[in-house]
């Protein structure tokens, strides 16, 4: 199974890696220059790459210029699974939205994961601090009136669980 991992931070790279862990091919795109923001992590976060990338390859595309869109395209024809977490209509602007994904490799499984469902907040980012806060896991994690963010990303690590659970 080859999977295109377009995943950044943790709900993206959780999904690609639970797939790596059982035996997918799993390249990870990144971003040319920088790479995955945390590459680039200090103290706590120092080994939140390291983590959740293992089993991958790394692949460094411009996404931006046509010609790493193009060769991403090319990518898709052979790929049996897709995984992006960019924030809302990212993909959209990047010409690698589902619909033109699709007209490449018809037999693509797309998996898109985002912090907030079609509603009033789609077209918000979410981050995982603010989804514990508004879904109330952080209420229950702290002390009485003094919400506290669970140790864990736990909402990212799940959320590509289940993105993996719909893509299986």
């Amino acid at each position: 199974i080859k999977v295109l991992e377009l995943g950044h931070t943790i709900m993206g790279p959780t999904a690609g890696l639970v797939l790596a862990d059982l035996g997918a091919d799993v390249y990870k795109v990144e971003r040319t220059g920088r790479g995955d923001d945390t590459r680039w992590l200090k103290g706590f976060g120092a080994g939140f790459f390291t983590y959740f990338n293992r089993n991958k390859r790394s692949l460094s595309i411009d996404l931006k210029s046509a010609p790493g869109k193009e060769l991403l395209l090319r990518l898709i024809e052979s790929a049996d699974v897709l995984i992006e977490n960019f924030g809302p209509e990212t993909v959209e602007r990047l010409g690698v939205g589902y619909e033109t994904c699709r007209g490449r490799n018809p037999r693509l499984i797309y998996c898109s994961l985002k912090g907030f469902m079609p509603g009033p907040y789609e077209k918000r980012p979410a981050l995982d601090e603010v989804v514990q806060m508004m879904g109330g896991l952080a209420y229950m994690t702290g002390p009485t009136a003094r919400p506290l963010r669970a140790g864990a990303s736990v909402t990212d690590i799940v959320g590509g669980s289940y993105g993996v659970i719909g893509i299986l």
